[in-house]
């Protein structure tokens, strides 16, 4: 199903839900957000005791002010129910003693009350309605796990009185201090939870972290150089690639909820900007701020960060969607935080243009749009020269930059609506990010970028890799409509040779009617590559697909999968112990680049295949290897 004909249809079908949220009765209390700082019940000698109760609550995702939500949450015994359920955190070693009390009429299945490793996989407690379960385990191996509730229901269709029945269970390592880090536990609620499908037609939706929805979601304050931990809980039942701007992570650790897979600090570190993590599954993530302002970590599924439709069932005409006074405020929702790096604002210095190279990318109208599916395109002027004006203009036109070099990129918007671009990788100053009326600093926030109107971006690559630019404002329309683009950064662009540099983008088609399919370079029939055996090639593959989160490459000769050798993610060169010959094989998602070496050793066709997780083909690009 396509997002923008799903997210058209929510906000229409809102008023007509068949499952619109519950009214709160009188008698019921409302859930406390869980911040995740403090953790619960009372440690001593080595065993932590802990009581929790099961309570139908209300929940406020959008704010206290804001409709409320009837659901089912954790609460430690005599205190308030939390969303998320309280935080247990335990070092190695400890043992735990709950007691769960179901005061339902129906039993609950409850997860993650096991010893933590490989070979409990599967342990659960069945607590009967109106009964109390108590269970005493191990806490076991140090890693980040959590907790949930389920009145029988697969984890990929819990309903929507379960959906914030969890909460985050972190093992410390023994005889260490806890680290100085936060938890964040995402969840999904639904309005009409249906097996095996996500989002229905007529779902009100809430992606929340910590219990909030942006612009709800807790605003986080750093100092240049801190040394900043995240825990990320995927409770919900959809993928989310979770990317941070400005900077590159660490992965630190990677768990499926029951057994936590830690990296050695001595290992090469796993250096991303996107993380892809599965529902039920967790990743740490560590990183130093060493640029002031402000920065988003959010998830790059489009359609977990589109603006929310109201709770109450109101309507938003479709023009406030496209002209607001602030549109990372107005215009974002879901799984998405906010991060201030406290330090000097450099950007408000002044900027000599002298010695920089200057490009313009002007976002225009392409052809045979219309209005409900409209055909945008960037054209690249230097010194002059343009590229291509031949229509369609799709997918972007890709940049070439030169590590160390100096660049302002002046945006042109001749489009009818406000626009940014962000440039998705680069390590730069906060005002020159691209996230409309949100990026730089108290005092000097980079605007929209208003019809007939420009926006000058300066900044200066710092690595040689493959990135990529997109719009942070209306993303998933403008997207959709084709002002996506490829961004490399090069040692010397001028030996940049395309036949053996090869750029694969993914996109989204301009049209819902193609919507089971996808764009390799802007085409549903992409032309055929030209390789020859023996010779050297680099294939970059971008992904900038609005949704579609568990995309799989393939490159393929007849069904057999050919080898190919990783050499980079997201614009970072992988270290020598990962930079190894493979399957041809790569699950991607949204917001990730994947470079990777080939060597065709015999003549005759390949294909690189794009499927869905479950092997439905979307895409083929065929490739002709001779002589």
């Amino acid at each position: 199903m396509r997002v923008t004909s799903a997210f058209a249809s929510l906000l229409a079908a809102a008023p007509f839900l068949t499952s619109a949220p519950r009214v709160r009765p009188a008698a019921v209390a409302r859930a406390v957000i869980n911040d995740n700082r403090s953790p619960a019940g009372t440690l001593r000698r080595g065993v932590l005791t802990i009581h929790l109760d099961v309570r139908e609550v209300e929940w406020h995702p959008d704010g206290e002010d804001a409709p409320g939500i009837m659901v089912r949450a954790f609460a430690e015994r005599g205190k308030p129910a939390r969303v998320p359920g309280p935080l247990i955190r335990v070092p190695e070693g400890t043992t735990i003693r709950a007691s769960i009390t179901n005061p339902l009429a129906k039993a609950l299945v409850i997860h993650g009350f096991a010893a933590h490793r490989p070979e409990t996989s599967g342990d659960t407690i069945v607590v009967s309605g109106g009964a109390t379960r108590e269970v005493s385990f191990l806490a076991g191996a140090p890693g980040t796990y959590y907790y949930w509730g389920t009145d029988g229901a697969r984890p990929d269709s819990l309903s929507n009185a379960n959906s914030e029945l969890s909460g985050g269970f972190v093992v410390d390592p023994a005889g260490a201090a806890p680290a100085k880090d936060r938890v964040f536990l995402i969840a999904l609620w639904r309005s009409d939870p249906q097996q095996g499908v996500l989002v229905g037609r007529r779902s009100i939706l809430r992606f929340t972290i910590n219990g909030r929805s942006w612009p709800n979601t807790e605003h986080l304050s750093y100092a240049l150089g801190d040394t900043v931990i995240f825990r990320v809980i995927n409770s919900s039942s959809a993928v989310h690639p979770m990317h941070l701007h400005g900077f590159y992570f660490d992965v630190g650790s990677r768990g499926d909820g029951t057994s936590d897979s830690v990296y050695s600090a001595t290992s090469p570190p796993y250096r991303v900007v996107t993380e892809r993590t599965r529902p039920g599954h967790t990743f740490t993530m560590t990183w130093v701020p060493e640029r002031a302002g402000n920065w988003l970590f959010h998830c790059h599924d489009n359609f977990h960060v589109l603006r929310n439709a109201p709770l109450d069932g109101t309507v938003l005409p479709s023009e406030q969607m496209m002209h607001t006074a602030n549109h990372a405020h107005d215009m974002m929702g879901g799984l998405v935080m906010g991060i201030e790096v406290r330090g000097p604002d450099v950007t408000k210095r002044r900027v000599s243009e002298a010695g920089r190279r200057q490009l313009r990318l002007v976002a225009q109208r392409d052809s045979g749009g219309t209005a409900s599916e409209p055909a945008f395109g960037y054209v690249l002027q230097e010194a002059g020269r343009s590229t291509s004006a031949a229509t369609p203009i799709l997918p972007g036109p890709t940049i070439l930059l030169k590590r160390g070099e100096p660049v302002t990129i002046t945006i042109v918007n001749h489009l009818a609506e406000a626009t940014a671009v962000h440039w998705h990788g680069m390590e730069l100053e906060s005002y020159f990010d691209g996230v409309a009326d949100f990026a730089g600093s108290a005092g000097h926030i980079a605007p929209a970028i208003a019809p007939e109107d420009s926006f000058a971006a300066r900044f200066t690559p710092a690595r040689s890799g493959t990135f990529m630019y997109h719009p942070h404002a209306d993303e998933v329309r403008q997207q959709q409509a084709g002002l996506t683009g490829a961004l490399l950064v090069l040692d010397d662009p001028a030996t940049f040779d395309a036949t053996h540099d090869i750029v694969i983008i993914l996109t989204v088609p301009r049209l819902d009617a193609d919507g089971d399919r996808i764009l390799i370079n802007g085409s549903l029939s992409p032309p055929p590559l030209a390789m020859r055996v023996g010779e050297r090639y680099r294939l970059r593959i971008v992904d900038v697909h609005t949704y579609r989160p568990s995309m799989i490459t393939r490159l393929l000769r007849d069904s057999t999968l050919v080898t190919w050798r990783a050499v980079a993610k997201d614009g970072m060169d992988l270290p020598a112990t990962r930079a190894t010959p493979r399957p041809a094989m790569q699950q991607v998602g949204n917001g990730e680049t994947y470079d990777f070496e080939l060597v065709p050793t015999v003549a005759g066709p390949l294909r690189l295949t794009v499927t869905t997780a479950g092997n439905a083909l979307l895409a083929t690009l065929p490739i002709t290897v001779s002589m």
